[in-house]
């Protein structure tokens, strides 16, 4: 298989909740989450999936966005089966060059490894790193 024959969607109906959850409930960031919280961050966000030949749900991303001047891209992942095809760029050409995120002040992410992805999309390190603040619970999931 090749690129062309996946397709991004940002249609919610299409989601397959139990693979989105199934992966980032074993993601470094979200481990543990619960069905209900990441439930209740999908209804609140616009979630892209990435969908092979059969229509099965292959990659995701979701964006934390106000749709008039931010917006936090997060949760994004390809699943193993599917990486070395190209299909983490096309995901995210398909956020950067969404209808809804254009004009945008801002649009910020997290990453540990995936850097240079990015940077193809515009994406540079904080300028100004001393002025964000953060709460920052990495292990709430386990707490609960």
């Amino acid at each position: 298989m090749t690129a062309a024959d996946y397709q991004v969607s940002s249609d919610p109906a299409r989601l397959d909740f139990a693979t989105i959850h199934q992966f980032i409930a074993g993601s470094y960031w979200a481990a543990g989450i619960p069905e209900a919280v990441l439930r209740k961050a999908m209804e609140n966000s616009l979630c892209f999936g990435v969908y092979d030949g059969d229509g099965q749900q292959v990659g995701f991303a979701r964006v934390i966005t106000d749709k008039a001047t931010f917006a936090y891209l997060a949760d994004v992942f390809i699943l193993p089966p599917h990486r070395g095809l190209g299909l983490s760029k096309m995901l995210i050409q398909a956020v950067v060059n969404h209808p809804e995120l254009q004009g945008l002040r801002r649009m910020m992410l997290a990453t540990r490894d995936a850097h240079s992805l990015y940077a193809q999309y515009g994406f540079t390190a904080v300028v100004n790193p001393q002025s964000l603040m953060q709460i920052w619970q990495p292990d709430i999931y386990q707490l609960k």
